[in-house]
């Protein structure tokens, strides 16, 4: 438990009763003017206590992921033949999140430009690139 106590730990805890505190209290503001009269304010007497129960979920969330990660990096090593194959997909586990992994770049090479066996399709490509090298014209001013 000692990784609870990490300066960047202490500033979260720190943050989260910050803003619970704060929520609440905002919560506590809005019940005192819509007693006032503000009949508006009754809605935002709600809407900051579950902000401040987020914040709450957040922290505790973020908590137990450390947890995890700090069970498993404890974890003595397991057996390499019980260990799946490496070209086999890992299995998902109820829970876990999907690993994120970085693109793969593939060099796209043209295709060979060969003789257009569709006259449609090269109708419709000649009036296109007619279209692109005349900006201003209309389509019914087409030669074609």
């Amino acid at each position: 438990m000692r990784w609870l106590w990490t300066p960047a730990w202490i500033a979260r805890h720190v943050a989260m009763v910050v803003l619970v505190v704060g929520f609440l209290g905002l919560g506590w503001w809005q019940v005192s003017r819509a007693t006032a009269g503000n009949s508006i304010s009754w809605g935002y007497a709600v809407e900051w206590p579950v902000f401040a129960g987020f914040v709450v979920y957040v922290w505790w969330r973020e908590v137990r992921l450390a947890r995890r990660k700090a069970a498993a990096a404890t974890e003595p090593p397991g057996d390499p033949a019980d260990a799946p194959a490496a070209d086999a997909a890992p299995a998902a586990a109820a829970g876990s999140r999907p690993a994120v992994r970085r693109p793969v770049r593939v060099a796209r090479v043209r295709a060979a430009s060969g003789p257009v066996e569709d006259t449609e399709l090269a109708a419709y490509n000649d009036y296109l690139s007619w279209l692109n090298a005349n900006p201003g014209a209309r389509p019914g001013d087409y030669p074609g």
